[in-house]
């Protein structure tokens, strides 16, 4: 069997292959069977180029061979571009010839049959895997590495967009987000020198190839596009290779899974959908979610620059009101605080700024730039001096003649270099951009584009740098139904691993009731207990605030004939202290078949799917981890206490979240639901009030 270390260097191999073939080579290069011997011959790949077609002996310059047994020695990669079956059968052919990886750009597998086409991709892979070989595809737009040209890809893209190998790597699941990325990126004059589609990934994730192109010492950001996410393995591994590099990975995830969007059977079930689970794993490892293509590539250049910033404080500095204004209202929307100033700055900006200008931050030094174009550089050797100015954006939506704007750029370049704090440009006019640009600033169209690539920039390498500490493997495992157990059943389990549950007795029969209400004392709930219920007031077989032994019996009577009317199994009926606390909070919990035991948090109460407002972690996770979470609700100040109401027992609640976590990782429970939560004032704790377990 191929060991884990054996298939990463075959992959290597893929990317810097000494020898490739096409098999399906065709004399037109526009052909996809034509289009990657074109590249391979325009963009400089040194290595060995075999067209294999049996009804050509000479193809764009080079000898054709009938099939791969003819060729003179096996080649490294093998690029499959004929249709239908006869790639199953090109594949076969490869593994027997001992190519270390084929290319699959044949379409009409999985993507269009879910049976057949999958059973198809299964043979391939089987018969790959079996010799050794990796398969890259199937529905491959292909692999390309402009650093060494082996250009294996049959994309438009690079006619229309001429390559130029850079620091920047995009890797796709989709053959279009491999383009368009490096479309957006090479419009703004950055190289690119990996651009690589894989298609149905039946073999290959793009996820596993980016964590091989992480390697590449000389990529400074990596791009990446995913539709779907079967195995998080290889993403955790590739944020660990970019972390022990520092490299930034921006992804964009879009689609979702059909076990995703299904509700589980829990209430926490549609809290817990792969799209909140796909953001708590990249939170963790270090890697920043885009929202869009655009997003992708929005702060590429910042990336570039080697800054490293030591907070997110931002300074503004413009000869316009309106966008002083607009810079702080895109500031405040991104999350980034506006630096205070220390007095001496505000002193030393009132002395050279005119009277009309602002000192405060935002800086507005007004029209008055016109008349003395010295103002601008003069206030930023004094912006350089204050330790609170963590980054800069600069806005210029007017200026021409009359402006020095290549004073202007120079002394930006030269205060950029000498404080190394992120700074961004905004300007619409050409004009005005290009000084910049030429000086190597990040220059943008508007102040909320720049303010937006500075956010995400600061933000970003904020979260890597938590990451760094957090770090952590992923526990995948079987997901599923699961059987329902009852809610007494529900709650020992619970109670079993650590998690605090009201004090409760299952009782078959009213004396057993009246017993367990002189036990906890009046008040009591009662409760019908059957694993065929999970809404239990919605079928009122709930009473609360009995207060004496008539009452207690009484209701157990009432709810066990309700429920024989609906023909539900009486299991007993659960007796239990009523408890007291400040706050109805929400707990739960599933195995995800890709990322493994997740848990829930959040505010509870019978609102939790109307309202939600809950934050996922994966375990493990420490009580550090949940604490986090909780300041990230909206319910959040609850926990610090608000207006004469005492801070809620968030230690008590985070321990009790740990106690959920190991439940899942450990007691055979697939899916579990802990509503309400109650929980009381600092020192006070929390008890779960119901628990609704799905155990294997």
């Amino acid at each position: 069997m191929t060991t884990h270390d054996e298939k990463r260097e075959t992959l290597r191999a893929a990317l810097e292959p000494k020898s490739v073939a096409v098999i399906g080579a065709s004399e037109n290069p526009n052909k996809i069977g034509g289009r990657p011997i074109h590249y391979l011959q325009k963009h400089g790949f040194r290595g060995l180029i075999y067209p294999v077609n049996p009804k050509r002996s000479e193809l764009q310059g080079l000898t054709a061979y009938p099939d791969v047994l003819a060729l003179p020695d096996t080649p490294d990669v093998a690029i499959i571009a004929v249709p239908g079956d006869a790639a199953v059968d090109a594949v076969e052919a490869c593994a027997d010839a001992g190519v270390k990886v084929a290319v699959v750009m044949t379409s009409g597998f999985g993507e269009v049959d879910a049976i057949g086409g999958k059973a198809k991709e299964a043979r391939m892979r089987a018969a790959a895997h079996a010799a050794g070989m990796r398969i890259v595809g199937p529905n491959s737009q292909g692999l390309a590495n402009f650093g060494t040209g082996a250009v294996l890809s049959f994309s438009t893209m690079y006619l229309e967009m001429p390559p130029q190998d850079g620091p920047v790597a995009v890797v796709s699941q989709s053959g279009a987000m491999s383009g368009m990325p490096y479309a957006l990126l090479r419009a703004r004059g950055l190289g690119v020198r990996h651009s690589h589609a894989t298609g149905n990934d039946c073999d290959v994730t793009a996820a596993e190839l980016a964590s091989v192109v992480a390697e590449d010492p000389d990529i400074r950001l990596l791009l990446l596009y995913l539709e779907s996410i079967a195995d998080a393995g290889p993403l955790a591994q590739l944020a660990e290779v970019a972390r022990s590099r520092g490299l930034p990975v921006v992804a964009l995830k879009s689609g979702r899974s059909a076990a995703g969007q299904e509700a589980a059977r829990s209430h926490t079930g549609a809290l817990a959908n792969e799209d909140r689970v796909v953001d708590a794993f990249f939170e963790r490892h270090g890697i920043w979610r885009a929202q869009s293509s655009a997003d992708l590539v929005a702060a590429a250049e910042m990336y570039l620059k080697g800054w490293r910033p030591r907070g997110r404080r931002l300074v503004v500095i413009s000869n316009s009101g309106a966008v002083c204004v607009m810079a702080a209202d895109a500031a405040t929307q991104a999350g980034l605080p506006m630096a205070r100033l220390a007095p001496d700055t505000l002193g030393r900006l009132k002395q050279i700024l005119p009277s009309c200008a602002t000192a405060t931050n935002p800086v507005d030094i007004t029209a008055a730039l016109l008349t003395n174009s010295r103002l601008f550089s003069d206030i930023l050797p004094v912006l350089a001096r204050d330790a609170a100015a963590d980054a800069v954006a600069i806005g210029i939506p007017v200026a021409g003649q009359g402006y020095d704007l290549e004073a202007f750029a120079r002394d930006t370049a030269s205060f950029v270099q000498q404080t190394g704090r992120p700074t961004a440009v905004s300007a619409s006019q050409a004009v005005v951009a290009n000084p910049f640009r030429a000086q190597g600033l990040p220059v943008f169209a508007t102040e909320g584009e720049a303010v937006g690539a500075l956010a995400q920039f600061l933000s970003h390498m904020e979260l890597m740098r938590t990451a760094q500490r957090a770090g952590s493997p992923v526990r995948a495992g079987a997901a599923g139904e699961g059987r329902r157990l009852n809610e007494a059943a529900s709650l020992a389990l619970a109670a079993r691993f650590g998690v605090p549950v009201v004090d409760h007795r299952l009782c078959q029969d009213e004396s057993q009731a009246v017993a367990a209400l002189a036990e906890f004392g009046a008040p009591v709930v009662l409760k019908g207990c059957s694993e065929a219920v999970v809404h239990k007031s919605e079928l009122g077989i709930v009473r609360l605030r009995l207060g004496d032994a008539a009452a207690v019996s009484r209701a157990f009577g009432e709810v066990r004939d309700v429920m024989a009317r609906r023909g539900l199994p009486f299991e007993g009926a659960i007796v239990a202290r009523t408890a007291r606390g400040r706050r109805e909070l929400m707990l739960g919990g599933r195995i995800d078949p890709a990322f493994g035991p997740v848990v829930i948090v959040g505010d509870g109460g019978k609102y939790v799917e109307a309202m939600p407002d809950a934050r996922v972690l994966l375990w493990p996770f420490d009580e550090e981890e949940v604490l986090r979470a909780l300041t990230r609700l909206r319910i959040a100040p609850l926990f610090a206490g608000v207006r004469d109401e005492p801070a809620l027992d968030a230690a008590a609640f985070a321990q009790a979240t740990m106690a959920v976590g190991r439940l899942l990782d450990e007691g055979g429970v697939v899916n579990l639901d802990l509503n309400p939560v109650l929980t009381g004032a600092r020192g006070e704790g929390c008890v779960a009030l119901d628990a609704v377990v799905y155990r294997r």
